[in-house]
């Protein structure tokens, strides 16, 4: 077992989803709090470490993945003990049913549950049941009724997570777990804390994570609102489309988002991100995206901020089992720590000059 996916196996089987991010941020806290000046966190949960610099007019970098994953919340219990949900963040109706989740209660209790279907032995002689919508999907913890689940705290508001285990692929190259979407964030600016641990920047560095991403990108909206960054790094992974013929490439490298429904990259951003990455030498990729990141808020706050995505691509997010490549995360790390060790004052002014 290797160290980087044993790290992996940490990170991706904790769970969070969105607005429930505690067991992320307490990790993420105490891997960053050795290797940086100040913990701070935001009115919502966004947590960042802080790295001062003794640089006069140092500019201000935020480097910023996301806790949350996907998953639901018990929306109803039925009289008959089954649970209705709505969904938390994106999910594909057809990859919900019939799948392992972990309830998690306000009062701190896990129970298992799966998504229920309907057998081939309930549908023959019939056209077979439609596509169901997410609020229509059984959740069923085998309780007897409802006053036998609520016996056991739960209540109309818990979360429902993916119960799903991190292992590694035959040829060792990669990783099917869940929450890759978005723990490689949460990995690597961790990773990016202790590889810059006690080194001068040029720059007043924000290293952490936000919240609320996958339901509206809302914890970049108020932590760039708290922090006022010049540049703003959103590290996060996106779909691959390589077993569909499309783009984004498992074990392709780090990838270069050039575009997504709510982000355009700056050309002076594109310049600078692709003579770091020549220099470096880093494996990458170009990307269109189909969805957003944290870039498409932070950029639209405190008067425009330049932004961009340092992303990795993985196959099959938002499900219990999503396949990735190892070496892209670390592609993508070493591409980060030279961008970042590269924002100085003229570099960070010649990207926002226009």
């Amino acid at each position: 077992m290797t160290d980087l996916f044993s790290k992996i196996k940490e990170v991706t089987e904790l769970p969070a989803i969105s607005g429930h991010e505690a067991p992320v941020r307490d990790y993420l806290r105490k891997q960053i709090t050795p290797h940086v000046d100040e913990v701070v966190t935001d009115g919502l949960g966004s947590i960042f470490g802080v790295c001062h610099s003794e640089v006069a007019d140092a500019p201000r970098i935020m480097v910023a993945g996301h806790m949350d994953e996907v998953g639901f919340m018990v929306s109803e219990i039925k009289a008959d003990g089954t649970f209705r949900v709505v969904e938390i963040g994106g999910w594909n109706p057809m990859v919900v049913s019939s799948q392992r989740f972990t309830l998690l209660t306000r009062d701190g209790h896990s129970y298992p549950v799966i998504s229920g279907s309907v057998p081939p032995h309930l549908t023959r002689g019939a056209n077979g049941p439609a596509l169901p919508a997410i609020g229509d999907i059984v959740f069923d913890g085998g309780f007897a009724n409802k006053e036998e689940a609520e016996s056991f705290g739960i209540r109309p508001g818990d979360t429902l997570v993916p119960e799903s285990t991190a292992i590694l692929t035959a040829n060792q190259k990669n990783i099917i777990s869940k929450a890759w979407d978005n723990r490689y964030g949460v990995l690597m600016v961790s990773e990016l804390a202790q590889a810059l641990s006690g080194q001068a920047l040029a720059n007043e560095l924000y290293v952490g994570a936000t919240v609320q991403e996958e339901v509206g990108l809302r914890g970049a909206g108020t932590s760039v609102t708290k922090f006022d960054p010049e540049i703003f790094l959103a590290v996060d992974c996106s779909p691959a489309a390589d077993v569909y013929g499309g783009q984004g490439a498992i074990g392709e490298g780090t990838l270069l988002r050039i575009f997504d429904p709510g982000h355009l990259m700056l050309p002076n951003m594109k310049d600078f991100l692709l003579t770091t990455a020549e220099e470096a030498g880093i494996k990458y990729q170009y990307y269109c995206g189909k969805g957003g990141t944290d870039a498409g808020v932070a950029h639209l706050r405190s008067g425009g901020v330049p932004s961009t995505t340092i992303g990795v691509c993985a196959r099959y997010i938002h499900s219990h089992q999503t396949l990735y490549a190892m070496d892209d995360f670390l592609q993508a790390q070493a591409f980060l720590q030279a961008l970042v060790k590269k924002l100085d004052r003229s570099t960070v002014d010649l990207i926002k000059n226009y």
